[in-house]
Formats: C-alpha cells, sequence, structure tokens
C-alpha cells in the first residue's frame, strides 16, 4: 500500500527529535566491521552500531531444506521477510531420532539434515538475515529431553523422569557433545564453521526450558550455568541466552502473581538471566493460550503490563538486552479476527520502539511463525503468517522495521560525526602551533 509523500519525512523529523531528547546516553564507538551481533550493556552492536531488529521464527526451515526439491519453501520465506524488513530468524538447530532426524541417536548424526541446516545458513546470509539456533527441545516435538533421558535409558541407566535431562551426568554429555557438533560444523555451502560465522546472532540453549519436578528453580539454575560455560568455551564470538518464556521465579517473589496461573515451571526469569554466560534476556507472551478463559481486551492488558515488567526488569535488574522472541496469536481461537491480531502484533511492537527510542533494552520481537505459500496444510498451527496473504499484519510487520531501521539509521549518522570531531581533534592537536598558510 502506498504511504502519503509526507510520512516518511515527518517521521524522520520524529526520530531525531526522539534522538536528542533520548538517545545521548549511547556511547557510539568507533572500531572495524565484523558483523558479528555483540551486547554491550543493554543494547546489541552491530559493527559499533546500536541493533534494533525484528524478526519471526521459523522451526520448520532445516527440516525442509534438507530435501532439496522444497529448498525453494526457504529461499521464498527469506525473500519475503526481506522485502518487508525482517532481519532475524529464529529456528531449530535439533531434531533427535524420530523421522528424517538431524541426530539419528547420541553422536550418529544425519548428514542429509545437516547439509539443510547448511543451506538454511547460507540463504539467511545471502538475504541478509541473522539467525537464532536453538541447540534442544523441552517438548517431545522433534525429540526434545525426552529423546535425550529415552537415550540413556537404553544403554542401561535408571532415570525416573524427563527432568533428569537437567540433572543427570550421561544425559548432560550427550548434550554437550551435541552442541560441539553444532558449533564446530564445517558449512558445506559457504566453507565456514558455524562458530565463526557471523551470519548465526545467537545460540540458544534450549526452547522454552521447564523443570517442573523442581519449582525451587536451582535445577534449571544448575543446568543453565553449566551449559552456558561450556558453549562459552567453544564459541567466543556469538551470544546466547537460555531460551526463557519470562515466568518469575524465586528470587523475585513480588513478581511471581504476574506470572499467568499455573506456570510454576522452575524456571527463574531474574537470576536465569543473571548467569554471566548469558548474555541477553528473552520473553515469549501467548496471553490466548495462557488466558484462554478471558477477552481479548484482558489479555492486551496482560499483555501490556508483561512487556513493561520484562523491559523494566531487563533495564534495571537483569542490565542485558532483550528479545521478545516469540509472540503471535491464534486465528483458531474462537471469535478470532485479522484485527485483533494486529492489534496484539501492534502492542507488542510499541512496546519494542518506545523502549528503544528512549535507549531502553528492548531490542526486537520475533512472531510465531512466518510460512511460505502452500505450507499451512502442513506447518499451520494456528499462528502462522503467509505475508503474501495476511496483507494487514503484513503491513503492521512492514511498518515496525522500517521505524526499527530509521532507529539505527540515527545511531549510524551519529556515529559518523563522532568520527568526525575525533579526526578534527586529532588535526587540531597535531597542527597547534603550526603556521597554516602565508
Amino acid at each position: 500500500m502506498m504511504k502519503p509523500s509526507w510520512v516518511v519525512p515527518v517521521f524522520l523529523a520524529l526520530v531525531i527529535l526522539i534522538q536528542q531528547q533520548y538517545c545521548y546516553n549511547f556511547q557510539v564507538e568507533a572500531g572495524g566491521r565484523d558483523d558479528f551481533i555483540r551486547s554491550r550493556g543493554t543494547h546489541f552492536m552491530l559493527n559499533g552500531n546500536p541493533y534494533y531488529a525484528n524478526g519471526f521464527n521459523a522451526y520448520w526451515l532445516m527440516y525442509v531444506a534438507s530435501d532439496p526439491s522444497q529448498r525453494n519453501k526457504v529461499s521464498s520465506a527469506f525473500q519475503q521477510a526481506s522485502s518487508h524488513g525482517l532481519s532475524v530468524a529464529r529456528t531449530w538447530a535439533f531434531s533427535d531420532a524420530g523421522y528424517r532426524p538431524l541426530q539419528h541417536s547420541p553422536g550418529a548424526y544425519n548428514q542429509q539434515m545437516f547439509q539443510g541446516l547448511d543451506f538454511v545458513i547460507a540463504e539467511a546470509r545471502r538475504f541478509g538475515i541473522k539467525l537464532v539456533l536453538s541447540l534442544v527441545n523441552n517438548y517431545e516435538s522433534f525429540g526434545g529431553k525426552k529423546q535425550y533421558v529415552n537415550w540413556a535409558r537404553n544403554q542401561g541407566h535408571y532415570l525416573s523422569s524427563d527432568d533428569d535431562f537437567f540433572r543427570n551426568p550421561v544425559v548432560k554429555g550427550f548434550y554437550k557433545n551435541h552442541v560441539k557438533t553444532v558449533l564446530n560444523r564445517y558449512n558445506t555451502i559457504t566453507g565456514t564453521i558455524y562458530k565463526n560465522d557471523p551470519t548465526i546472532m545467537a545460540w540458544e540453549l534450549m526452547n522454552e526450558p521447564r523443570c517442573t519436578s523442581d519449582p525451587s528453580g536451582r535445577t534449571i539454575q544448575a543446568w543453565v550455568m553449566e551449559m552456558a560455560s561450556f558453549v562459552k568455551s567453544i564459541d567466543g564470538n556469538h551470544l546466547l541466552e537460555a531460551g526463557l518464556e519470562g515466568f518469575y521465579g524465586q528470587t523475585t517473589p513480588q513478581r511471581r502473581s504476574l506470572n499467568p496461573a499455573g506456570f510454576d515451571i522452575g524456571t527463574d526469569f531474574i537470576a536465569n538471566n543473571r548467569i554471566p554466560g548469558i548474555d541477553f534476556a528473552t520473553v515469549h507472551s501467548y496471553p490466548d493460550q495462557w488466558l484462554s478463559s478471558s477477552n481479548d481486551q484482558n489479555q492486551l492488558s496482560f499483555l501490556d503490563n508483561w512487556l513493561n515488567t520484562h523491559i523494566q526488569d531487563a533495564q534495571y535488574l537483569i542490565r542485558k538486552p532483550l528479545l521478545i522472541t516469540e509472540f503471535g496469536k491464534s486465528w483458531k481461537d474462537p471469535g478470532f479476527s485479522a484485527y485483533q491480531r494486529d492489534l496484539l502484533f501492534n502492542k507488542v511492537y510499541t512496546k519494542i520502539y518506545s523502549s528503544a527510542k528512549r535507549g531502553g533494552p528492548a531490542a526486537g520481537g520475533l512472531f510465531w511463525q512466518l510460512l511460505s505459500e502452500g505450507m499451512e496444510s502442513s506447518f499451520g498451527d494456528g499462528y502462522e503468517i503467509v505475508l503474501s496473504q495476511s496483507s494487514s499484519t503484513a503491513n503492521v510487520i512492514a511498518q515496525q522495521s522500517h521505524k526499527l531501521y530509521q532507529i539505527r539509521k540515527i545511531f549510524a549518522r551519529m556515529r559518523n560525526v563522532e568520527r568526525w570531531k575525533r579526526a578534527r581533534a586529532q588535526w587540531s592537536a597535531r597542527n597547534r602551533g603550526r603556521r597554516v598558510g602565508h
């Protein structure tokens, strides 16, 4: 849809005004390009500039790309995402046993599936999209912690619970081996080892870790500490996050009332994200699932409070960037309308933009989930967005991408001004006392 000609200049003027009011607190740093996204305080940095990103989830990328005849769907998804300004994708770097696995059994890998992941990374690079790669699932789909525990049982170890994934040394050894294998993978298309590839923005320890057998939080806290240290011992280039949904735990009892009822699952948003090897905090938000008996207005009110609190805690308690790594609204809900979905997307996007424009920690949001045309029957779960078929939501997404891009441009401009000032000061210092001219 064509925008009126006045929109862009007025918006730019607004951003410049915002920058003058709020953004003086950034230190704009110099340095060469290396294209890795870094974290510095509560901000992501890319080649010396604060980095904000609009993004999406597409868990299916490796699975589909493992069949060369289907790879056009991956390319199409990236092309459409890029055309809407989306620059970060979160996807699975795991598939444990079962149908067409990445990992048949501990340490035994399906090279065709790995080549699918090679292709995903290569295509992401081609379209200028960064990747967040998750290393294992909490749930049974694609194997997850249950499969890891069953592998140990098959070797004669007695484990009473799937939560022994977090405790048993044999299982932890299986997981560490998978981490090491993925991080050291040689990409057969790009020729770059994964741990050296700046196309990858971050590793995720686990998709939505939960340990209901230990609501105290001690089990997951110990596991995240151990695994974060292990990842960092192999890969010093990439950011790392735990995969949390954002539920509060024992260390902040006053916050636990903000959790939706029944979500006492052994994670702790504050304590888990304070672990030194964790570079940024994550939060998920599904008010249509968590408050399924509430109306849309109550769900939006919950979302408003949920995001406000997490952004505030990332700023003042965790002191790290925050990425909203999953959110969405299902068309399967009774009374669904695209208008209500757009309201939810706008609510999330407004919170991110409001934080970003004042130099806060919210750095982007990744909706669940993006599909290419014709994939709905196989991969649709109610939350899917096909950009070419969801015009109003696609427009909301593109507008957010544009707004965050403009903030990035402002900071790049600031950086150039700072460089000019430094160069001028250095020239003045060198030439102080010299006669210039006749």
